[in-house]
């Protein structure tokens, strides 16, 4: 068998939102049900550049793999190798700038479906960047949204998200002038930054909220504050091995015992039925997201079938 080679305008074409929701939901259940492998993401180099690995089995699925990208001031490229487990074959090697933003999305996407209230409606983003639009997509895809009001640092920057997001997921996207006027009085708060400082304030939640924060995914950065995370009466991640080594937001208020790992639950155990995530309609709930490798692995293996039963992408000789 020959692998495929699958391009960033292959995956483009063949993945859509509502395909990396149900995809990454599925992946999750698995992890929680003790039916799927994930390995937390391993780096070396300096801190100028880094080299990311991570990797994940999902057996009753057919699929194994992982995403490799090197990390620098010039950029960041992504790519996810897919083999399948009946024969050990590489089947996939998938440009994955768009899968990894999408499976991302989704991830936001599924915690919201799972711990926010079922009649939130208004949203508040804080980041206007590329991760931020597949936020938005996601969170629309699972509630009913009918405001959004979105914050970053450059105003033009902001005006031209606020635009082009209206537009995408039909809904009236606002530029606010400040971090808090976006969070204060919504039902959903989203971070997905790359500050190294909080820019969401635990005073500025309003009961019931839900937050997902995206954009950390190292023990010196943080995008809540210690009182967003201390009012969370349900806090859940992606994988608690990896948030040990990566969350900030969680580790920093740890250190000032203001919570313990006890009250950290991964996603997979809720969708799972192991744990219960929201019990009162006032509750704050968190997920804190850091893009596990069963994500990759759940999200590329439906654009690989795509294009093997649809003919694209360009074989590989191995």
């Amino acid at each position: 068998m020959r692998a495929l080679l699958l391009t960033e305008k292959d995956v483009e074409g063949l993945l859509r939102m509502d395909d990396a929701l149900r995809a990454v939901e599925e992946g999750f259940l698995a992890l929680g049900r003790g039916e799927a492998t994930n390995r937390p993401r391993q780096r070396v180099g300096t801190r100028e550049t880094a080299v990311n690995v991570m990797l994940a089995s999902w057996p009753a699925r057919g699929y194994a793999g992982f995403k490799y990208y090197a990390a620098s001031r010039a950029g960041i490229r992504f790519w996810v190798h897919l083999f399948d487990l009946a024969t050990g074959d590489l089947v996939a090697v998938i440009q994955a700038n768009r899968l990894g933003q999408q499976r991302t999305g989704a991830a936001s996407g599924v915690a919201t479906k799972y711990l926010a209230r079922s009649d939130a409606s208004t949203v508040g983003i804080v980041g206007t960047g590329w991760q931020a639009q597949s936020q938005l997509e996601a969170v629309c895809a699972v509630r009913s949204i009918r405001r959004i009001r979105c914050f970053g640092r450059d105003k033009a920057r902001r005006e031209v998200f606020a635009k082009k997001m209206s537009s995408a997921v039909g809904v009236n996207v606002e530029a606010a002038r400040s971090a808090e006027e976006a969070i204060r009085d919504a039902d959903i708060a989203i971070a997905a930054t790359n500050a190294p400082q909080p820019v969401i304030r635990g005073e500025w939640l309003r009961a019931g909220c839900h937050i997902n924060a995206i954009g950390a995914n190292r023990l010196e950065t943080r995008e809540l504050d210690d009182t967003a995370v201390q009012r969370s009466a349900f806090v859940a991640t992606d994988s608690i091995e990896q948030a040990k080594s990566e969350s900030g937001d969680l580790v920093e208020s740890m250190k000032r015992g203001l919570i313990g790992w006890d009250r950290v639950h991964e996603i997979g155990d809720v969708i799972a039925g192991k744990v219960v995530g929201r019990t009162k309609a006032d509750d704050i709930t968190l997920f804190k997201s850091h893009g596990i490798a069963i994500e990759d692995v759940a999200v590329a293996a439906v654009v690989y079938e795509r294009a093997r039963d649809g003919g694209i992408g360009n074989p590989i000789p191995l």
